[in-house]
């Protein structure tokens, strides 16, 4: 009589995992309670896309700094340099192609945009290589030298640039096609907002894909939830190290044009004023989650922007105000890295 091996009872079976859809909702949420205290359907939609916009901007800009601490586990104060960087090489590529730029034509204004963008992302890119092995490198693991370093990398980082184009703000006007307004029934939403909104969006869904559906994104994951673990493997976990700062070093380059082409002007301390929102954005999202992160920037925002409206005043300090009430709700963040 043959014995047959026994199986184990369906009451027995590890429970599915339900994601966590809750923080999602925060976002329509908090629109919708903007909407009776603009008072007016139009003002709320333009300042709805507003504040998609900036969130969809600010995300590109944190997102790589948020894979850096949650994989190596480094706080980048110097971050700031590269957005400043990429948004100062806009100025200079976009400052040769006035020809293109200066045409009623989406095309050829989509093509000069794109140029400033592949030498921004290709600059900040080999400059982050070279920060992670001259700056970071050494103090890997020491986290209160991390800081010191990083914020005098910084430092030095912003006087190199305005050794190179000086103190003074420089003006960086959006392409012709990219100006003016759309209407959507009374709502004026401008064009260059919708093209940001646009942007983040594939962006945020390359990433998604690049984490969840490759094997490097596989890696990524697992090296942030267990670094020792990936190496023990076989995989050299200090090659990922550096692709990720480049790749985040590169991604502020690209969020430090479209920022620069938010605000129109570009400064020397332009990075440095951004990086309070990138680690505000960080905090509130989840330290280490590109998913925390990408909903941190849509909150942080859009709360920027309907404050603004409803109260100036207060709007210096709402994404602070923000970041303590999610922080009294989940102390963690919206998606811990440990439990995602």
């Amino acid at each position: 009589m043959s014995a047959s091996s026994p199986t184990a009872p369906a009451s027995d079976a590890l429970p599915a995992i339900r994601p966590d859809r809750l923080p999602l909702l925060l976002i329509p949420v908090l629109a919708l309670v903007a909407l009776p205290l603009v008072k007016s359907f139009s003002t709320w939609v333009t300042l709805t896309f507003a504040g998609l916009a900036m969130g969809m901007i600010i995300f590109i800009i944190a997102s790589g700094l948020t894979l850096v601490f949650g994989l190596m586990d480094v706080l980048n104060f110097g971050h700031g340099v590269f957005i400043t960087l990429g948004a100062f090489l806009a100025t200079a590529v976009l400052g040769t192609m006035t020809n293109w730029t200066g045409r009623d034509s989406l095309l050829f204004n989509l093509l000069a945009v794109l140029a400033a963008i592949l030498v921004a992302v290709a600059v900040t890119g080999v400059v982050g290589l070279a920060f992670e092995r001259v700056i970071i490198r050494p103090v890997y693991g020491q986290p209160l030298k991390q800081i010191m370093i990083t914020m005098g990398g910084a430092i030095v980082g912003e006087e190199l640039i305005k050794v190179v184009w000086g103190p003074q703000a420089i003006p960086l006007p959006l392409p012709v096609a990219f100006r003016g307004s759309i209407l959507f029934g009374e709502a004026a939403v401008e064009r260059y907002r919708l093209i940001a909104v646009v942007v983040g969006l594939i962006v945020f869904a390359a990433m998604f894909w690049v984490l969840v559906r490759t094997k490097i994104g596989l890696l990524i994951r697992a090296g942030v939830q267990d670094g020792e673990m990936v190496e023990s493997l076989g995989y050299r976990i200090r090659r990922l190290f550096v692709g990720v700062f480049v790749t985040g070093a590169a991604l502020a380059g690209l969020g430090g044009v479209l920022w620069g082409l938010y605000q129109q002007s570009v400064i020397p301390q332009m990075g440095e004023l951004v990086i309070v929102l990138l680690f505000i954005v960080i905090i509130i999202g989840g330290m280490g989650s590109v998913g925390g992160c990408f909903i941190g920037a849509l909150l942080v925002g859009l709360v920027s922007n309907y404050a603004g409206f409803l109260a100036p005043k207060v709007a210096l300090f709402s994404n602070i105000l923000l970041m303590v009430i999610v922080l009294l709700w989940r102390p963690e963040g919206l998606y811990p890295v440990g439990k995602r």
